[in-house]
């Protein structure tokens, strides 16, 4: 697996470098966002590990031109911000992990050793192009969802993560999901349990879908419902 590091603290850099070399991986280390964009779209490179303070381009920008391009490197977010807006900035924009400063080699090496496995199961694929419940349908293949809101039909384009999450509820109708359940599905990865990101998810979903098709179960987590049943 060949990993780009793009990160200009010295040190830091160096730590992430000497730690993923001894597990067998391969690294290049870059100090800012230029030269992240150029080694990143070149397609050598199995995952990115981006920092967000980079000079010339910050990590944001690097994200955004990378998949402006369809660029699909899978990309490990790494700040020392740790605002819930910084972390659905940079997942809404795009990357697969995020991380905070500081943090641990062995923290750092799960989330690499993670991407890997994906990377070798491959992308899968699904049976069906469209997901339903009541009145409510999601295309699997425009990530558009139609439903009724308000006694009105409306058609809502989602995001990546609305809709991995919005399809996950509607695989499983009905059913309570956990917290932790939507993190590992939406993102892939145990998320940090303090965060409110699924909630904030949840939340857009019911902007778009209306409110009452997701319910809140205290104390468990969410569900989707046919408000008309």
């Amino acid at each position: 697996m060949r990993i780009l590091i793009a990160e200009d603290e010295a040190r830091i850099a160096r730590f992430m470098e000497r730690g993923l070399a001894a597990h067998g991986y391969a690294t290049t280390v870059v100090e800012d966002g230029i030269s992240a964009l150029d080694l990143g779209s070149s397609g050598d490179f199995d995952l990115l590990i981006l920092d967000v303070g980079l000079p010339r381009m910050d990590g944001f920008q690097v994200l955004k031109a990378l998949r402006g391009m369809e660029v699909q490197l899978p990309i490990l977010m790494v700040t020392a911000r740790t605002g819930v807006d910084d972390t659905v900035q940079g997942l809404e924009g795009g990357a697969n992990d995020y991380i905070a400063k500081p943090f641990r080699f062995e923290e750092l090496l799960a989330r690499v050793k993670l991407r890997a496995r994906e990377a070798s199961a491959g992308a899968g694929s699904v049976s069906a192009d469209e997901l339903t419940l009541g009145d409510l349908s999601l295309d699997l293949r425009s990530r558009i969802a139609t439903c009724t809101v308000d006694g009105a039909e409306r058609q809502v384009e989602l995001s990546s993560r609305e809709f991995t999450m919005a399809r996950v509820f509607l695989e499983n109708p009905g059913q309570v999901l956990t917290r932790d359940l939507l993190l590992s599905k939406v993102w892939g990865y145990d998320y940090d349990g303090a965060s409110n990101v699924v909630d904030v998810y949840v939340g857009y979903l019911r902007g778009k879908l209306g409110a009452p098709r997701l319910v809140t179960v205290r104390g468990a987590g969410y569900k989707i419902v046919d408000p008309a049943a």
